[in-house]
Parts: structure tokens; C-alpha cells; sequence
């Protein structure tokens, strides 16, 4: 059957139609929806698993025991879990494991916009890269087949616009893979240094053979055209060639990406008259191309940061223009900001009123660090934030320890945040954290995570207590506050910056735009108390504006939290419009 898919959605098929048995995976942007899409189907054992490290070992482990596994993360979460990563391709496979990534050029939802292929040269692992949904689903397959017949873990590489962008694929039915007896195998699968030093020869007869395989796969593909100027490209890099170019080019499509074919570029170079490479990110391709000797426009005239376009590569290599149907008027710019009512809103007001510096975390709350709250003034990775206080204080000692905070979300906490906090506890830094328990995953669209007490398909699960966690970990100061009670939140964060000794604060509200949550209904604005001070304004809420100097509450946006009442000196913000 054809039918429109997200390239996301594709992947999920494909692993339906090649019998993947188990998915463990973490939620990030562009890749989180291939998991989501597995777990409707009741044949796949699906599940957010912690972080990404947890989810590759568990989708070894499916493996090892004969069952087809996956696990899905975005290009950063391939760091977290590149640990497991780089020794399975010493130990190989049992059944077919395939380990999806998707980059995100642009940095659309990302704090880099580093290129993944860098992990597969370095982990010696097969890289497939598809360029559509029909791709998607079929390289999936594909991933599993050559899995099994190389011994090998085999990467599948998305990137924001092919994971959600829609084509049309041609679904199948499922193939169940028979499930391969697990044999004990010392040599193999035990990687201590002995066994390592033999497994590693194997690895390297693997490329070469994989190497072979991409000489004639029909992974890569040569489509002739005009002979002037012949592409070499890959993903979403090929459909801006082909919608840029058509065929007054010949193109090198490379769905195969790790290793790299050596004959067949070679043979392709030799029937045109000047060769290019179009990827991308970092000139990976053009590299291999000019260690083969070859003369190829490359990254002297296409850049090395953010997403390609039609144009550019026209624009680069000779191509046409073509310049779209203006704008009447621009368009009015939109900041991302935190939503109305978000429970975190009120948590920064206070530390950025006490003047705390903030070291904040991956989530929707590094939304923190914009205007007008300002409050957050460094992020680096999951976990990093609660990790990095304690390296903070260590060096500045009690200059910093009464006016500094991490702040963390509650997935993120699970995810990283965990063994920063036994560092805190057990070499001592007088620092305080604040953990921001919205109830949810929110910035990736609401996923569970261990501490909601439900699972991916939301059935009841193991739910982790906060609380006694970070009390077992050896905290004697942890305490829950509401961010909505202002009054509460700053007598919190004095009274926690004041002690002399290590403590956690658990800001708990769930998030604004979960289903369950019940709100009481915007609030009403009195124009004949308001006076125009803009206290109101100072925490950055999307429903309160100023009109002609008087606040305007716009009642298609505010949930009625009651944030900006307790900021309001002449009752001006009250009551509830009626629903």
C-alpha cells in the first residue's frame, strides 16, 4: 500500500517490517517519533529507557540473546552513548542490531550541529543515510540484512528535514526474523584486553569487506546526465542537487556513507569533466575523494555550517537561481519563549530577582536565559549543569556558594544528572540545586520518564521518588516547592543559599499543556488600577502585553497560574474570566 509518511514514521515501519522485536531509545529531537511510531505496534517491545548509553546496552543485550533490536537518538545523545558504541563493534552481533541518529543541521533544537559520520569512522561501523521516506523504510530493512551477514551494529543516519519531511512509501507486511540461539561465547562478547587484541583484526577484515560491498551495492547509485559536471552527494543534499540541477548533471547518490566505495568514485570521476562533493556539515566525502587523488569543488565554495538549499547549491556551482514571490510585509519575528503558564516561569523570576547565578541544563527551561528573565548563564550537555556547580564552587568557594544554583529538569536529571549530584554528595561542595519537576518530558513533546510512574504506551510503571533519591544519596536538606507561590520559591532559595551544606530544591508542577492538567482560567486585567509599571512584564509571559500603557491579558493564552497577581502592587491583575 502507498501511502505518506515522515521519514521518522518510515523508520518505524521498516523496523515493524524487519521483524525488530526490541526499541529502547531516548527522546530527542529530530528522532524522537521513530520510537513513538514503533511503540503502536504491538509486535515490538518499545521503551524510553534513561539516556541513550542505557538504551544502546539494552538494545545489545535484545541482540545478544537473537532478537532484532534498535535503539534512536539525536546526534548528541550519540556522545552519551558511544561508550557501548565503539566496543560492540569489537564484539559484533548475535541478531541484527541497528543504532539510528539523526543530525540536526541548523541547530533547529540542538546545542551543536556535529555530523555523525565522524562516530561511524571512528567506531569502524556500517552507515547507511537515506534521502526520503521511502529510503527510510527500505535502508532500515537493509540495515538489518547487513547487519546479520557482517557480524556488526550498523548505523542508520537521519537529519532534521528527512526525518520530518513527508513522501510517499510503499508499506509491506512484517517478516518475522527467526529468533538466532544464543551461544556463549567468551572470546567474543567478554572485551577484556586479551579478547579485545583479537577481536580487533576481525574489525579491520570487516571494513574491507564492507568496502567491497559498497563497490556494487545498490545502496549508491550513479545517475548520468549532462557530463560537464558530475555530484557526488547523499540525504537530503541529493534532492537540492536533483531539484537545483535535474539532470543537465550527473550525480553519485551515496546512501552508503561508511566505508566508502574506492572503484566506483573513481569510475564516476572518470566520465566527467569537473567532479563535486555536496554534503552537509564537515567535508567527510570530499576528503575520501581527494585522498583518491581527485581534483573536487568542495567546501572552497559551500559552506560548513548550517542546512543546505536548492539555492545555495545553485548559487555555489553554476546553477540558476530562482527567487521566490516576495512578501508583502515581514514577517513579524517570534522568539521562542516559555508558554504561558509554564511552572518554571516563576522559579527563574525568583533566582533572578535574588540575583543567583544559574547553570543551567538541556530542556525547555534553558528558555530561562532569554529576556526578560535573563536567569540562566551557562548550558552545555544533559547533566552538565549539576556537575559543573560543584567545579564552580570547588574553585570560588563560599564567594560562590551562597549565590549559586543549578537548575535541572526531572528527565534530565534521570538521564545525567544523577552521579553529578553523588559528586556533590560525596566530595562535598556546598551547593544547591534545583531540580524543575514538570511531571513530563516536555522539550521533546511529552514523553515518560522514570519519575512520571508510566511508561511509553502510558500503562502504570516504576516511578522514582525524587525526594528519597536525593535523601538516599546523602542529602539532608530536600525540600518541594510549588513555582506558582512566589513567596515560597524565594523563601526556598534564601534559606537554601544560606545553609552550610549541600541541598535540593524540587520545584513541582506539572507542565501547562498536559492533557490532565486543570486550569482555573484566565485572569482579567483592570485597567482603571493598572498604572503602567510593567512589573508584570518583567516575567516574559506570552499572555500579558501592554496596550496604549495598561496591561492586556489576551484570554486565548493565559491558564490563570497566578505568576503575575503576586507581582501586581495595586491589585490591578485578579480574579478568574469566566469560562
Amino acid at each position: 500500500m502507498k501511502t505518506l509518511l515522515l521519514g521518522n514514521e518510515a523508520v518505524a515501519r521498516g523496523l515493524y517490517e524487519a521483524g525488530c522485536c526490541v526499541v529502547s531509545s531516548y527522546p530527542g529531537t529530530p528522532s524522537t517519533e521513530i520510537t513513538e511510531i514503533a511503540a503502536t505496534y504491538d509486535e515490538i517491545y518499545c521503551e524510553w529507557a534513561p539516556n541513550e548509553k542505557v538504551a544502546m546496552e539494552v538494545a545489545f543485550g535484545a541482540s545478544l540473546a537473537g532478537k532484532r533490536s534498535f535503539c534512536g537518538m539525536k546526534h548528541v545523545g550519540l556522545n552519551v552513548a558511544a561508550d557501548p558504541l565503539f566496543t560492540m563493534s569489537y564484539t559484533g552481533v548475535n541478531a541484527g542490531l541497528v543504532v539510528g541518529v539523526a543530525d540536526d543541521a541548523g541547530m533547529h533544537s540542538s546545542q551543536n550541529e556535529q555530523d555523525s559520520r565522524h562516530h561511524a569512522i571512528a567506531a569502524k561501523l556500517p552507515m547507511l543515510e537515506p534521502s526520503d521516506s521511502a529510503e527510510a523504510l527500505a535502508f532500515t530493512k537493509r540495515a538489518y540484512e547487513i547487519s546479520e551477514a557482517f557480524d556488526t551494529p550498523v548505523m542508520l543516519k537521519m537529519c532534521t528535514r528527512i526525518a520530518h519531511s513527508q513522501s510517499v512509501v510503499e508499506t509491506g507486511k512484517r517478516q518475522e526474523a527467526p529468533a538466532k540461539p544464543y551461544e556463549k561465547n567468551i572470546a567474543k562478547y567478554v572485551m577484556m584486553p586479551g579478547n579485545a587484541k583479537r577481536r580487533h583484526p576481525v574489525v579491520e577484515e570487516r571494513t574491507r569487506k564492507l568496502t567491497e560491498f559498497a563497490e556494487t551495492c545498490d545502496l549508491n547509485r550513479v545517475e548520468m546526465g549532462g557530463t560537464k559536471l558530475g555530484i557526488i552527494t547523499s540525504s537530503t543534499s541529493y534532492q537540492y542537487v536533483k531539484e537545483a540541477f535535474g539532470d543537465s548533471v550527473s550525480v553519485l547518490k551515496l546512501g552508503m556513507v561508511n566505508p566508502l566505495p574506492v572503484k566506483l568514485i573513481l569510475d564516476f570521476a572518470g566520465k566527467v569533466e569537473k567532479l563535486a562533493v555536496v554534503e552537509e556539515l564537515d567535508p567527510i566525502i570530499e576528503n575520501h575523494c581527494r585522498q583518491l587523488g581527485l581534483s573536487v569543488i568542495g567546501k572552497d565554495v559551500l559552506p560548513m555550517v548550517d542546512e543546505f538549499s536548492q539555492n545555495l547549491i545553485a548559487e555555489k556551482l553554476g546553477g540558476e537561481v530562482h527567487t521566490g514571490t516576495p512578501l508583502a510585509e515581514a514577517i513579524p519575528a517570534r522568539p521562542p519563549v516559555m508558554c504561558a503558564g509554564c511552572p518554571h516561569r516563576g522559579m527563574f523570576y525568583i533566582l533572578s530577582k535574588n540575583k543567583c547565578t544559574v547553570l543551567g541544563d538541556i530542556g525547555c527551561y534553558t528558555l530561562g536565559a532569554v529576556a526578560p528573565l535573563s536567569a540562566m548563564e551557562m548550558t552545555l550537555c544533559m547533566g552538565a549543569s549539576v556537575s559543573a556547580i560543584h567545579g564552580f564552587n570547588k574553585a570560588l568557594g563560599a564567594e560562590a556558594e551562597h549565590k549559586t544554583v543549578a537548575v535541572i529538569g526531572d528527565s534530565t536529571f534521570m538521564h545525567s544528572g544523577m552521579t553529578g549530584l553523588a559528586n556533590i554528595a560525596y566530595n562535598q561542595s556546598n551547593s544547591t540545586v534545583v531540580i524543575l519537576d514538570n511531571s513530563i518530558t516536555g522539550m521533546t513533546g511529552h514523553q515518560q520518564n522514570p519519575t512520571t510512574g508510566y511508561n511509553i504506551k502510558g500503562d502504570p510503571a516504576g516511578k522514582i521518588d525524587l525526594e528519597s533519591l536525593c535523601r538516599s544519596m546523602g542529602f539532608h536538606r530536600v525540600r518541594v516547592v510549588d513555582p506558582y507561590n512566589l513567596a515560597e520559591c524565594d523563601q526556598a532559595v534564601k534559606e537554601e543559599l544560606a545553609a552550610d551544606e549541600p541541598s535540593v530544591i524540587i520545584s513541582r508542577r506539572p507542565c501547562a499543556l498536559l492533557k490532565y492538567v486543570k486550569h482555573p482560567g484566565p485572569i482579567t486585567a483592570d485597567s482603571s488600577k493598572c498604572v503602567g509599571c510593567k512589573s508584570c512584564m518583567k516575567i516574559g509571559c506570552p499572555a500579558i502585553s501592554i496596550v496604549d500603557k495598561k496591561a492586556v491579558i489576551d484570554n486565548t493564552l493565559c491558564t490563570g497560574c497566578g505568576v503575575c497577581e503576586q507581582l501586581c502592587k495595586f491589585d490591578a491583575l485578579g480574579g478568574r474570566k469566566e469560562q
